[in-house]
């Protein structure tokens, strides 16, 4: 049970990190001439990752975890998610964000799995959160979060991909890619 909980601190420690650049990145978008767009529905992302580690928390302590055979399918799939994480954060450098940031006539960053789709960091949001209590057979949480991280983002996606129609070179970059699948195509 031990492991369980060190894997869940690990994971929110890198969650804390991750705010903690965010919020640099953030100050120098504004230096810039940046500014934050949808504002409104970013403390309901924060309250939906936030309660999702107290929810799957408190399930691992509730439930039975243990280690199950078949938790190796969602645990290579978290691990995977971490590794395109780092790819999509490392690609988008400052302007990475847990804020929809935006930065106004600047050129929308097009390579790393961006060159691929829209949304890749959402993508493995998503992942994510329907993984990693799989992997502790938090079956509850993994329903719950999904379906509520699923609400969020359908406000936050169309709020972010305005902004930076309205700001930057979004639409000609991402015309022809889609928002959650891959597309191959230059």
């Amino acid at each position: 049970m031990l492991a369980i909980y060190i894997f869940i601190t690990l994971v929110i420690l890198q969650r804390i990190v991750e705010v903690m650049i965010a919020n640099r990145n953030a100050e120098w978008i504004k230096r810039q001439g940046g500014y934050e767009a949808g504002r409104g529905h970013y403390k309901f992302l924060v309250a939906l990752h936030a309660l999702f580690f107290v929810s799957l928390l408190i399930e691992v302590t509730v439930v039975d975890s243990r280690f199950v055979f078949w938790a190796v399918a969602p645990l290579f799939l978290f691990l995977l998610a971490q590794i395109c994480r780092v790819w999509a954060l490392t690609a988008l450098g400052r302007f990475w964000n847990t804020r929809i940031m935006i930065l106004p006539g600047a050129q929308v960053v097009a390579k790393g799995p961006y060159r691929y789709l829209r949304h890749p960091n959402y993508v493995i949001v998503v992942t994510e959160l329907a993984c990693l209590p799989l992997i502790f057979q938090a079956y509850w949480t993994a329903i719950l979060f999904t379906i509520l991280n699923a609400l969020v983002l359908s406000i936050r996606i169309k709020v972010e991909e305005q902004a930076l129609e309205d700001a930057t070179n979004y639409q000609e970059v991402f015309k022809k890619k889609r928002r959650f699948v891959p597309t191959y195509e230059d």
